[in-house]
C-alpha cells in the first residue's frame, strides 16, 4: 500500500477532490458558516473553498497497486 496525502496527488486529482469537498462542507456546515460569513461580513464562497481544504488534509489517501 502506499499512503498519500491531498499535496502528494496530481493537480486534477486534487482539484475533483476539492470539488467534492466543498459539496460535502456545504451540506454539513453551510447553514453555519452562512450565517457566521453574514454577521461578520466575510465572503461565503471563500470561507467555503478554506473549510474544504482544511476537510482534504484530515485524510490519508491510500492506494493498493
Amino acid at each position: 500500500m502506499i499512503y498519500l496525502n491531498f499535496s502528494d496527488l496530481s493537480e486534477e486529482a486534487q482539484n475533483r477532490l476539492l470539488e467534492n469537498s466543498k459539496k460535502d462542507v456545504e451540506r454539513k456546515f453551510g447553514n453555519v458558516i452562512r450565517k457566521y460569513a453574514k454577521e461578520h461580513c466575510a465572503n461565503f464562497e471563500i470561507m467555503i473553498e478554506e473549510e474544504a481544504l482544511r476537510n482534504l488534509y484530515r485524510y490519508t489517501y491510500v492506494f493498493n497497486i
